[in-house]
């Protein structure tokens, strides 16, 4: 079983699946709802499931429904927090159009650290403050 820290953060596409599954409500998940939300086949989608079973991040019934384990569940809010914080980013500081924000967060949050994205976060919070105390 995988303890969950930063130094073991796991590949753009594990990550990709483990937020799709979190989006999806982490439990009782099927397979086809994770094809077509990422736009994939189901062989490819049976193939990244076995992988993160593996890894100890989800559990899957024969022919079943797919569940986040309580480790797979961190690893995919905390990839979640990055993207929201991101978008954010994107939209509310640099006026980013949103749909071409939450696309970039998707492909930003894999690169960064948690303690980079708090530091975002921060720094959006204090942008946010003094512009309405400046108002």
């Amino acid at each position: 079983m995988i303890k969950m820290t930063e130094s073991n953060r796991f590949s753009e596409s594990i990550e990709d699946y483990l937020e799709a599954i979190y989006v999806l409500g982490g439990k009782n998940v099927r397979s086809i709802a994770i094809s077509r939300r990422l736009n994939v086949s189901r062989a490819s989608v049976n193939r990244a499931v076995n992988t993160l079973i593996e890894k100890g991040l989800v559990t899957k019934k024969p022919y079943g429904e797919i569940y986040l384990t309580d480790i797979g569940m961190k690893a995919s809010e905390s990839v979640q927090k990055k993207h929201q914080i991101l978008k954010r980013f994107l939209i509310e500081i640099l006026g980013v159009e949103e749909t071409t924000a939450n696309k970039e967060a998707c492909g930003i949050e894999h690169n960064i650290s948690s303690e980079t994205a708090t530091k975002i976060d921060r720094l959006i919070n204090e942008i946010k403050d003094k512009q309405s105390g400046s108002r």
